[in-house]
């Protein structure tokens, strides 16, 4: 285990390149940060209108690839390029562009069309493969946030308001969907499911459930239990948190050391200013 990270890889080598693959949102600025922190040299891979302009910039163009969503062969020489010893995805690509707005090349093309089911662990699970045969190590995505992770009991610093029965239940319906490979979360109220989340993501769904009556409703979030940390960990920051307000949610339930809370500080700071109550469970 390193000392950096629990979640670093034995032999770990602080001194090897590590490239950030890197789509949107505050979490792979957030990662960055971190790992430049730590003393590593850090290089990026961004994609057009999905990684935030801000993250870009930090990097000179000489440590820097933007490419467009799809083109893996050219992600793959920037990898080559970069000399990187790592490699660690952070933020989500939209979902809809992997029907419309992708811009696949030959090397994408071949993965897509080998695939016979088309989701988050199929194609990231065969990209995966693709960076490793370079001989570059795919992180563990929580690598360099362990102090961003969702810990054990109330994290609002009150009683949490959902019973221990309808917690269980939200717990379960929310592990059931991940092992189908439907989605990490779900929406329940009193024993009854109001959204489960699928392939439109989390805020969607948090809407969807909004439209319904929502006293007493609870927001559950976790991982498969096979779950791939390399990509696709589930995180839960400020936009998460302005959607439940806005859809009237008023508890969140999130898997302890295995969700990631995006600047958790200030996330836990808005959660008490609006009422909203954060558990994390095991």
């Amino acid at each position: 285990m390193s000392l950096l990270s629990a979640y670093l890889p034995a032999g770990y080598n602080v001194q090897r390149p590590i490239t950030l693959i890197a789509g949107q949102g505050r979490y792979p600025t957030l990662v960055a940060e971190n790992v430049r922190a730590a003393g590593t040299p850090v290089r990026l891979v961004g994609f057009d209108e999905e990684t935030a302009p801000e993250l870009i910039d930090l990097f000179p163009e000489t440590d820097r690839q933007i490419i467009k969503v799809g083109q893996l062969g050219k992600m793959l020489k920037a990898l080559s390029e970069f000399d990187s010893g790592y490699a660690l995805m952070a933020g989500q690509i939209t979902p809809k562009r992997l029907f419309k707005g992708l811009h696949p090349d030959i090397k994408a093309a071949q993965i897509l069309f080998s695939l016979k089911r088309r989701n988050a662990e199929t194609i990231f699970g065969a990209i995966a493969k693709e960076i490793e045969a370079l001989g570059i190590t795919l992180l563990d995505a929580r690598s360099f946030l362990d102090d961003q992770l969702a810990s054990l009991g109330s994290m609002t610093g009150r009683s949490f308001p959902i019973s221990e029965e309808y917690l269980s239940h939200g717990i379960h319906i929310a592990r059931e969907s991940a092992r189908l490979d439907i989605g990490q979360g779900c929406v329940v109220r009193k024993g009854t499911v109001l959204a489960i989340e699928a392939f439109e993501g989390t805020d969607e769904m948090l809407r969807r459930a909004g439209s319904f009556k929502t006293d007493e409703s609870l927001f559950v979030k976790t991982v498969k239990a096979q779950q791939d940390y390399r990509f696709d960990v589930p995180c839960f920051g400020l936009r998460t948190l302005e959607t439940m307000k806005e859809a009237g949610l008023k508890c969140a339930a999130l898997e302890t050391g295995k969700v990631i809370l995006i600047d958790k500080t200030t996330v836990i700071k808005q959660a008490r200013s609006w009422g909203i109550s954060l558990l994390g469970f095991e």
